[in-house]
């Protein structure tokens, strides 16, 4: 593989799929408030030590990125307001801004998993 997985990177790895799941659990059961919340914190702490902490402020910050940051930022709000529903369609649009310029790399390591990557190539060949 072309990229080195740390212990760290496997942490970030891993924290990034806690949050991914309680925010498919908080989707599933009615837009649960507190799983979305959680699935925000484990996602967020996950990109942080993934990316590195310099990294993931240069990620939110740059001026290219305004847009998608403050989607995010403002569905986070809104999931806490108690508007879930409209949290969670805001935070998916300021992620796919926010992480636009990461497909290929997400692309290249998900071919590299036995099963997601079979199927990946299946659908759609390199």
């Amino acid at each position: 593989m072309a990229y080195e997985l740390t212990e760290m990177k496997k942490a970030g790895i891993g924290l990034i799929g806690f949050g991914i799941f309680f925010t498919f659990l908080g989707i599933v059961l009615f837009f649960d408030r507190g799983l979305l919340a959680l699935g925000n914190i484990f996602s967020l702490a996950g990109v942080a030590i993934l990316l590195g902490w310099r990294s993931t402020w240069a990620l939110f910050t740059n001026r290219a990125n305004y847009k998608g940051t403050a989607s995010f930022l403002l569905g986070l709000f809104f999931i806490f307001v108690r508007w879930p529903i409209v949290g969670i369609i805001l935070q998916i649009y300021g992620c796919f801004f926010l992480f636009s310029g990461f497909w290929s790399s997400i692309k290249l390591f998900l071919y590299h998993i036995p099963v997601v990557g079979w199927i990946i190539q299946f659908i759609s060949p390199p």
